[in-house]
């Protein structure tokens, strides 16, 4: 994990770099035109991990023309196959937006759940993403938050919650709000029983500490198990060299840079990069 750090323009000497920065926009509807195929990029890069278990997961992304509502995958199309043209615009009352959403009308419910409580309750969130993998799934049956004990589970030392209730498939607006609630503001909410939440403010930052979360999980039981066997506990990062850890490895900026080379390295297998053509705001 890597943290860049001052002018991510310049180096330590003043002179330019090609250190990539976020991309800003002047047009919303070209903004929304590079979120919705960044959001469909990030699908294809969890079925690359194999985040997918069927058809639940959902990432999301908020819409910058209409803030109220957020972009999500239409449910039971495997993350491999999504597009910007299938994704749907779904406003907070789960409702879809019938003139801009994909031809694929089918809206997880749980998703609609988590994600318009998360959304509603952090004005700061651009992206949201909630799946049930593997070790994140392993590790949440414990009960417990995650531990200092690596450089890189410090990005999440005291920017991450536990929710420690299952109470089934989340179906009802309360369910939602509880996750929400324990989210607080944390970037990541380890999910009892269940799986793992990360929220950011950018689509790469999410897409980012969502895998290193997943790695971190089975990272923490791997040396558990090894304490364990020599009657030992892990080694904890002392407080304070934790929190300065999180500072940096932890922050949106780092996040995003994190996240970057996940996108670059997707563009050159499918040789497929981000073109906006403009269209008629007034048939949008």
């Amino acid at each position: 994990m890597i943290a860049p750090s001052g002018d991510a323009s310049k180096t330590s000497r003043g002179h330019p770099t090609n250190r990539p920065v976020p991309l800003t926009f002047s047009d919303p509807f070209e903004h929304r035109a590079f979120l919705k195929f960044r959001l469909a990029q990030a699908y294809r890069i969890f079925a690359k991990y194999g985040y997918d278990e069927g058809v639940a997961g959902h990432i999301t992304v908020r819409d910058p023309v209409r803030p109220d509502c957020y972009w999500v995958n239409p449910w039971g199309v495997h993350f491999k196959l999504i597009q910007p043209e299938l994704l749907l615009l779904v406003d907070h009352e789960g409702n879809i937006q019938e003139k801009e959403s994909g031809p694929s009308r089918f809206l997880n419910q749980s998703a609609y759940m988590i994600h318009s409580a998360v959304h509603e309750a952090r004005p700061d969130v651009i992206c949201a993403a909630h799946s049930h993998t593997t070790h994140a799934k392993a590790f949440g049956a414990l009960g417990v938050p995650l531990d200092p004990i690596t450089q890189d589970s410090c990005a999440f030392y005291e920017d991450h919650a536990l929710y420690s209730e299952f109470r089934g498939i989340v179906e009802d607006r309360e369910e939602g709000l509880a996750i929400a609630t324990a989210m607080g503001s944390n970037k990541a909410v380890i999910l009892q029983n269940h799986g793992i939440l990360v929220a950011t403010k950018s689509i790469e930052s999410t897409v980012f500490f969502f895998i290193s979360l997943e790695k971190c999980c089975q990272v923490q039981m791997i040396a558990d198990q090894a304490a364990a066997i020599r009657g030992q506990r892990p080694r904890l990062i002392d407080p304070e060299n934790a929190a300065q850890t999180q500072k940096r490895l932890g922050s949106e900026a780092g996040g995003w840079f994190n996240g970057i080379p996940e996108f670059q390295l997707l563009e050159h297998e499918e040789g497929k990069r981000f073109e906006y053509i403009p269209v008629h705001k007034e048939n949008v």
